[in-house]
């Protein structure tokens, strides 16, 4: 048995559902100050408290995975991702302060401004790292060989805009799916622009990618290799044909659905992209991989611990499924 594949799709399962987990609700806090008025930004607040703070465990779960079964990764993304990292968490505590706070402030403004500041830059953080790992990382052996500034370039500030424009468009994507009246047609009139400034990220980061990296170029234009590639800029177009549609038809469910939808195609492209290495042009799978008994003993505590995390996670949402009309968090 391949535990180091085993323990690479556990580390993508948990990556992939913080993004879309916590993503959405930190597109909440990127679109607060643009809401109509304080009942909405409430009402917004009040969609996402019974949930907010379990999204975050994927991220927990995902950084022990990779400290645990990559440690030579971990080493070495963490020594280039020392600022942006602290600056992200920074970010995510400012963020939780505010949530809890502002329910009980008598003047909510200061606690609103910092709810969206931290939510926006924790998800401008998260952007900057995905486009500096893409870009590649100076490693020397198995370290770290770069300087401390190196994860700020033009692609990563790029990729963190395109990030934070992302989960604006998931939030706007949960809003319609939980919210009615006056909230729920603003968050229609903005998810089309929205959605339109996605998938201009997506274009420009297909093609400055290739551009930029040769290794990933060959990856994706060679022969066999396209025929693997075609299936998802195809589905990409068919996802966002659908999504532009559902939003004139006014569909509830199928905005969202379809935001995770390009979400998900687009992680499993960067995927494509990168494989079989866990450092890009750096160390693999097999190379950054901690001994096969390390490996089993991590597994053997991740088949316990996964289903009761997807257990709360499911019971959670289907408690507080439904539309969310009063504004009873703040």
């Amino acid at each position: 048995m391949d535990y180091a594949l085993i323990a690479y799709l556990t580390l993508g399962f948990g990556v992939v559902m913080y993004v879309i987990l916590d993503g959405f609700d930190l597109g909440l806090g990127i679109l607060f100050p643009f809401a109509g008025n304080a009942r909405h930004r409430d009402v917004m607040i009040a969609s996402v408290a019974s949930v907010w703070d379990g999204n975050e465990t994927w991220l927990v779960l995902g950084g022990a995975v990779l400290f645990a079964a990559f440690p030579a990764a971990y080493g070495i993304l963490l020594s280039a991702w020392y600022l942006p990292l602290i600056l992200m968490l920074c970010a995510l505590v400012l963020r939780g302060v505010a949530f809890e706070y502002r329910a009980e402030a008598r003047w909510k403004g200061l606690w609103s401004v910092s709810f969206s500041v931290g939510s926006t830059f924790a998800a401008f953080c998260q952007g900057v790292m995905l486009g500096s790992f893409v870009h590649g990382l100076q490693v020397s052996g198995h370290r770290y060989a770069g300087g401390p500034w190196d994860w700020l370039t033009p692609f990563s500030l790029m990729t963190g805009v395109a990030v934070v424009a992302g989960y604006a468009l998931l939030g706007t994507g949960w809003l319609i799916l939980k919210t009615e009246g006056a909230l729920q047609a603003w968050s229609y009139r903005i998810a089309r622009p929205l959605t339109l400034v996605l998938l201009f990220f997506l274009a420009l980061v297909s093609v400055w990618t290739p551009l930029s990296q040769p290794a990933i170029a060959a990856r994706w234009f060679s022969v066999p290799q396209i025929a693997y590639l075609a299936p998802l800029p195809a589905a990409t177009a068919v996802a966002s044909v659908l999504l532009w549609r559902s939003l004139g038809q006014r569909r509830v469910l199928a905005p969202f659905m379809l935001c995770v939808v390009l979400f998900l195609l687009t992680l499993l492209g960067f995927a494509y992209s990168l494989w079989p290495y866990i450092v890009p042009r750096a160390l693999t799978i097999e190379e950054a991989a901690s001994p096969p008994v390390t490996l089993r003993f991590i597994l053997l505590g991740v088949l316990v611990l996964m289903p009761l995390m997807l257990a709360y996670t499911w019971h959670t949402y289907r408690l507080f499924r439904g539309k969310v009309s009063g504004a009873g968090y703040g």
